[in-house]
């Protein structure tokens, strides 16, 4: 079985990765320009060869032209040949026999090739031609009289070698000012990043999230700075949350704490001075331990629905498809078994939704709860569960005084709790969850007054189709 080996990146790669993004851009800048001047170069510089391989063909025939007209007009065997001036032009005539003759002291031309004696036969009427050897030549041959004449010249690199010197200095040049220019819009690009990693850094050490980074610059910049002060913001938002959290609790658990240990230290007290049982009479000793029994039961309820609350999520366990129903009851026989007086008249339909079962469940429970705290002994809960359009909803309401008014806005509040409820068992805590687990699930939950005069909290979920089981 054949292994995947990752590659590791080569040392150009390794050394690419480690600079910094203005020095990328430096790079980047420098060599862009460097590819545009060589690009510029080869295509310069053929066609100032193409333009000078033309001038010289076009100079080479004309002067062929006037040796032609003179060596048919005086004989190729007699026409005059002037003697090299030592610079300039080459010239030969080809006699009908294939002698050559050449001005005095001209340099020696390579020999006239096989498609040029062509010429001088009549086979073709004129021939241009690229001579090799330890010096390049251009070669015109024309047809004239019965031979051909020659016109020459040295092929001449010196003015390609001269632009090409001139394009390199220029390149040097241009490669060294876009590598500043480069540089230079790579800090000024770049200096609003700066800034912002600045104030990041100041806001890690500091631990100040309050110090919004200050928005400036354009475009990705921009977005970025708002981003991170969206991000600041939200982190404020969970500290503060977080704090409120701390706060509540310990203002909630204080007064169940102070009584269970005023009340246990009571107990220890009598029980040093031997005289429990003379100070406190069965019946009061009883009273006492069930005082002791229900506040660490209102303790237990506390601590786990503080724990349910702060930990941000509904929960850890996945969405599943399942029956409303069955969570309704499950939750209606748990609040029965919790609290026996509590009495719940179930109305329910089957209703599918995406959910999770427990965090459900719990909401369930804890409306159920609420509304138990408030009936009277012989008015039970209504629980109703109903499919209406698209939507799952679920009622439960009871036959209490019902919630004020002046208390609506704020039931759903963490440790909100009515004046007229204070006497009573809870933390303040249970629709507040009620509330974040419904949100979770993309519902809403809402209090009304039920016909019965009592309180009437009323969830609406979106259903979904069954599940199909063959």
């Amino acid at each position: 079985m054949s292994r995947h080996v990752r590659r590791e990146p080569g040392r150009l790669a390794r050394w690419w990765r480690r600079r910094s993004l203005r020095t990328r851009l430096t790079v980047i800048a420098a060599t862009a320009i460097a590819v545009s001047v060589f690009v510029a170069f080869q295509v310069a510089s053929e066609l100032m060869d193409r333009k000078l391989q033309d001038t010289a063909e076009d100079q080479l025939r004309a002067d062929a032209r006037v040796l032609a007209t003179d060596a048919e007009s005086a004989g190729l065997a007699q026409v005059p040949l002037r003697p090299y001036p030592g610079s300039g032009r080459l010239v030969r005539v080809i006699l009908p026999d294939g002698s050559t003759r050449t001005p005095a002291g001209q340099p020696a031309l390579p020999p006239v090739s096989g498609d040029a004696r062509r010429v001088a036969q009549g086979v073709s009427a004129d021939l241009m031609e690229s001579i090799g050897g330890t010096e390049g030549y251009l070669v015109y041959t024309l047809r004239a009289g019965d031979g051909a004449v020659q016109v020459a010249s040295l092929a001449d690199d010196t003015p390609i070698n001269e632009f090409g010197f001139g394009m390199l200095l220029i390149g040097l040049l241009c490669v060294a000012g876009g590598a500043l220019v480069g540089r230079t819009v790579a800090r000024t690009a770049l200096a609003p990043i700066d800034r912002l990693t600045a104030a990041a850094v100041r806001v890690a050490r500091t631990r100040d999230l309050d110090a919004d980074i200050p928005d400036e610059g354009g475009g990705e910049i921009r977005r970025l700075i708002r981003s991170i002060n969206d991000m600041l913001a939200a982190l404020r938002d969970s500290r503060r949350a977080q704090r409120l959290l701390a706060e509540d609790a310990a203002h909630e658990l204080k007064t169940p704490l102070t009584s269970l240990r005023l009340n246990v230290e009571l107990l220890i007290r009598l029980d040093r001075r031997g005289t429990l049982d003379s100070a406190l009479p069965a019946e009061s000793r009883t009273r006492l331990l069930n005082d002791l029994g229900a506040q660490v039961a209102e303790l237990s309820t506390l601590a786990a629905e503080l724990t349910d609350l702060a930990r941000g999520d509904v929960s850890d366990e996945n969405t599943e498809l399942l029956d409303l129903a069955d969570v309704v009851v499950a939750a209606a026989t748990r609040a029965r078994s919790r609290v026996p007086d509590i009495e719940a008249a179930l109305d329910v339909t089957s209703v599918w939704v995406s959910g999770r079962p427990a965090a459900l469940q719990r909401a369930v429970l804890n409306l159920v709860d609420n509304a138990g705290k408030w009936s009277p002994a012989d008015q039970p809960v209504q629980v109703r569960l109903r499919a209406e359009g698209a939507s799952a909803v679920l009622e439960v309401d009871d036959a209490g005084p019902g919630i004020d008014a002046a208390d609506v806005p704020r039931v759903f509040d963490r440790f909100y709790r009515a004046d007229s409820a204070r006497a009573l068992p809870g933390s303040g805590l249970g629709l507040s969850i009620v509330q974040r687990v419904v949100d979770a699930h993309g519902g809403r939950v809402t209090v009304a007054r039920s016909a019965r005069g009592g309180a009437l909290l009323r969830v609406d979920l979106p259903s979904a189709t069954p599940a199909v089981t063959s």
